[in-house]
C-alpha cells in the first residue's frame, strides 16, 4: 500500500521547485521510494529536534541540499521544508521553518 504525496504548504512547494532539476530529480526518486515503503538511497537524518518523525533527506557536496518530511500523518509523505544548506553543521534557520511547518500541520490536523 503506498503514502500520498503533498507539500505542508505552497511555500514549500516553491522552495523544492526552486531547487536545481537534477536535486528535484534525486528528492523525488527517493521521496517516491517512502511511498512505497522503501528505503531512501540518499543518506537520513532523524531530526527529533524538529519534531518527532521528522527525517531530513542529505544530498551533500558544495553546495548541499536538504529535503525535510514527515511521513507519520495523513498517511502522507508531506514534505516540510527543501534547501540549500550553505553552513557547516546545523542550519539553525532551516529547522526553525522546518519546526514551523511542522507546527502548522499539526495545527491544521486538530483543527485549528
Amino acid at each position: 500500500m503506498s503514502k500520498k504525496f503533498a507539500f505542508v504548504s505552497d511555500a514549500a512547494e516553491k522552495e523544492y521547485k526552486d531547487l536545481p532539476a537534477e536535486i528535484q530529480d534525486e528528492f523525488g526518486k527517493d521521496l517516491r521510494k517512502i511511498q512505497f515503503g522503501q528505503a531512501p538511497v540518499l543518506p537520513i537524518k532523524y531530526l527529533d529536534s524538529v519534531g518527532q518523525g521528522v527525517i531530513e533527506l542529505k544530498k551533500n557536496g558544495r553546495p548541499a541540499y536538504r529535503c525535510v518530511y514527515v511521513t507519520k500523518y495523513l498517511d502522507s509523505v508531506i514534505v516540510l521544508h527543501a534547501f540549500t544548506k550553505t553552513t557547516n553543521g546545523v542550519d539553525r534557520q532551516a529547522m526553525k521553518v522546518a519546526e514551523q511547518c511542522l507546527k502548522d500541520l499539526l495545527a491544521e490536523l486538530r483543527g485549528n
